[in-house]
């Protein structure tokens, strides 16, 4: 980047964070010595550090941008050109790729397709659930990482090529297609397992009258995939419904409070509060519920955050449904996108809190301990707790479950119903820190689950696979009858 560009850069992001807090004369006159310190490092390193001709001064701009903000708190941040175009194509749902989930295996270095997604180039060159990539363009995918290293590398814009050499599962000959990249549509509202045709069943195979539905980050298009599932499920005269919120990190606010509408007729569904108290906004719902007579279960665990948990909180506190699973995350703060550079970078500034229908803060304060009310709270005897080990065998059980697999083919493990096997007391894993306004995962070719090992591809099976689950069941049937 040109310098003076650079200075010009620093005295734009300059006025507009002044501007943004309203300052007023005084606290213009208390930032600027600040600007001139950071111009005068900016100028030294320049001139006089031994190593200039190899800094870029883009990449010490964003050190200093993420510095600042860093300062703040775990959820205010900045995002350079590359991570915010993943932020949006997040929350848009659609990227540029070939349409493949990939999973690699760092004992064996093999990078394999997990499943494609229907209708995608992927798909449509017959790439299938467990082939394996050999070559991306010429790089032996042998020599990578990670799943990152092949995300990487067949990511780009639509309309471009991408070579890749496959084996076809059950084959030993490797095969070279030619695919042409296009936008990628990535559901957020899963169900159960997938039809034949790749589409998604949002009954439950055991109990075919109980909907499930998944919801993995709340985008620009959740809402309307939610309505679609929920169709289905009246279609199929389904007499009670789940929700599963688990490892939801949130998304958009406009997108959890129209989920709550479909629910509940009437009341708040949450508040917006800025410093001091203040009410910034609160959002009712607007009597066009079309699915308040289903009993409900919502399933959360400490990965639900965000906008996943305004949507239990508000569901719980109307008594529309119970809560199910584990505590969930405490992350209730609200954060704005600050566009900057004509919105290629951006800054992310904590700016308010999310508050329950019951007057409650979501939000787990800095040192708040587990007695005091933060979060969502599964209901009296509704908490079913996971150790590790079960956690990781849950996500390789629903893994086995969203394969998309060739006609004819069976899954390797087969899953039966699961029944309740009590609470366990082990600790819960250590929670990653959800952004709460953005996807789950990097937006990218593959979907492959953050917590499980890549060196096991074994899925479990049998009563134990989703106790949590099995939990909700046995309510709704409380509810409807055997």
């Amino acid at each position: 980047m040109p310098r003076r560009n650079l200075y010009l850069l620093v005295c734009v992001l300059a006025v507009s964070f002044v501007s943004y807090h309203k300052a007023d004369s005084a606290n213009r006159t208390h930032y600027e010595p600040m600007f001139d310190v950071f111009k005068t490092a900016m100028s030294e390193i320049r001139e006089h550090y031994l190593y200039a001709d190899n800094v870029d001064e883009r990449k010490l701009f964003e050190g200093a941008m993420r510095g600042m903000t860093g300062e703040l708190d775990p959820y205010s941040g900045y995002s350079g050109y590359k991570e915010t175009r993943e932020f949006d194509e997040g929350l848009h749902q659609e990227f540029g790729g070939i349409g493949i989930e990939v999973n690699w295996n760092r004992e064996t270095k093999t990078l394999s397709v997990m499943s494609p997604i229907v209708g995608t180039p992927a798909y449509e060159a017959g790439i299938m659930a467990g082939d394996i990539i050999t070559k991306i363009n010429d790089e032996k995918t042998e020599d990578f990482t990670d799943s990152d290293d092949a995300v990487n590398r067949i990511k780009g814009k639509p309309g471009e090529p991408v070579r890749l050499t496959v084996i076809h599962r059950g084959e030993t000959e490797e095969h070279e297609l030619t695919l042409v990249r296009a936008k990628i549509k990535v559901d957020t509202v899963l169900g159960d397992r997938r039809n034949a045709d790749g589409t998604w069943d949002y009954t439950l195979e055991s109990d075919p009258a109980i909907g499930y539905v998944r919801i993995t980050q709340f985008g620009d298009k959740t809402v309307d995939e939610l309505g679609a599932a929920l169709q289905q499920c009246r279609d199929k005269n389904v007499r009670g419904l789940i929700l599963d919120l688990r490892n939801d990190p949130g998304g958009l606010l406009d997108a959890a409070y129209k989920v709550c509408d479909y629910f509940v007729s009437s009341g708040i569904i949450v508040t917006i509060r800025e410093r001091g108290g203040r009410e910034r906004e609160r959002r009712e719902a607007t009597g066009a519920a079309q699915y308040t007579d289903w009993p409900m279960a919502v399933l959360v665990n400490q990965y639900s955050a965000s906008a996943s948990e305004i949507v239990s909180a508000c569901l719980q506190d109307h008594h529309r449904a119970i809560v199910v699973g584990e505590r969930s995350y405490g992350k209730g703060t609200v954060q704005t996108p600050i566009r900057l550079e004509n919105g290629k970078s951006m800054m992310r500034l904590t700016i308010a809190s999310y508050w329950r229908p019951s007057n409650e803060n979501i939000h787990r304060a800095k040192g708040a301990k587990e007695e005091e009310k933060w979060g969502v709270q599964p209901d009296k005897g509704y908490e079913v707790k996971l150790d590790e080990k079960q956690l990781i065998d849950l996500l390789r059980h629903r893994r086995e479950r969203d394969v998309l697999r060739r006609p004819g083919e069976k899954p390797a493990h087969p899953v039966a119903a699961a029944t309740p096997t009590g609470t366990p007391e082990p600790a819960p894993p250590k929670p990653t820190v959800p952004t709460g306004g953005g996807p789950p995962l990097k937006s990218s070719d593959t979907r492959a689950p953050t917590h499980v090992s890549p060196d096991d591809d074994e899925s479990p099976s049998g009563d134990s696979a989703d106790p949590q689950l099995a939990k909700a069941v046995e309510y709704l049937k409380s509810k409807i009858g055997k």
